[in-house]
């Protein structure tokens, strides 16, 4: 197991506090699939990198 991917998973709200969104955009995202996410017995966590990911993509330059 040496080859796992390190990072933290993050909860709900954490996601929605970095994003400043909502915790129901949040659950909007990882529902639609645009924000990969495990399943942790009846919650989700979504890994850092995830989140990073999303807002990298989401990233719109005016001008």
């Amino acid at each position: 197991m040496a080859n796992e991917e390190k990072g933290t998973f993050l909860t709900v709200a954490e996601v929605a506090e970095i994003m400043r969104v909502s915790k129901m955009t949040v659950y909007r995202l990882v529902h639609s699939g645009e924000l990969p996410a495990v399943r942790v017995g009846r919650s989700f966590r979504v890994h850092e990198s995830a989140v990073d990911e999303y807002l990298n993509d989401s990233t719109y330059n005016v001008g």
